[in-house]
């Protein structure tokens, strides 16, 4: 092997590497932001999120603004338990530039399986939450029950959200 193989060898290497420390670290700090909220630490659930960073909740109204979401949030963690949410699952892909990454997980809650997704931003030198968005997994057996189930209330918020946008 000459010496251009072997160099490039080791910089894929070298790069790979890097990537596998990287999905590592924001692994890392999507499960404390996950315990955060198990053991209602506000702080620092919030804390691993962005300043301006948003909430999607199940609920088709549930768009939370970082600071309407500590508000929404604050009276669950002062319970002594927010919500407890465990990945089973995450896959996590990085931007070309290092500084954004997004990814998918699927979660053990105690509204079963959910999953999850979001984008992540590297803030200095800390990975936090940007945008995360949570469903509720539905086998697609039951998407015709649960159809009929929220038909009604769906209608309703459908004319709500058709009447926000522009003409």
């Amino acid at each position: 092997m000459n010496k251009k193989m072997l160099l490039l060898f080791l910089g894929l290497g070298g790069l790979l590497s890097a990537q596998t420390e990287t999905k590592t670290a924001i692994g890392e700090m999507l499960d404390e932001w996950h315990m955060a909220a198990a053991n209602a630490d506000f702080e620092n659930y919030f804390g691993l999120m962005t300043e301006d960073g948003v909430f999607l909740g199940t609920d088709a109204t549930e768009n939370w603004q970082n600071d309407e979401f500590k508000v929404f949030s604050k009276p669950y963690f002062e319970r002594g338990k927010a919500w407890s949410f465990t990945a089973v699952e995450r896959n996590i892909y990085l931007d070309t530039n290092g500084e954004t990454a997004w990814f998918d997980e699927v979660l053990d809650t105690q509204m079963k399986l959910c999953r999850g997704s979001g984008v992540v931003k590297k803030i200095g030198d800390k990975w936090k939450v940007a945008h995360y968005a949570l469903s509720i997994a539905v086998p697609n057996e039951n998407v015709k029950a649960l159809v009929a189930i929220k038909k009604d209330r769906d209608s309703v918020l459908l004319q709500q959200f058709k009447s926000k946008l522009p003409e």
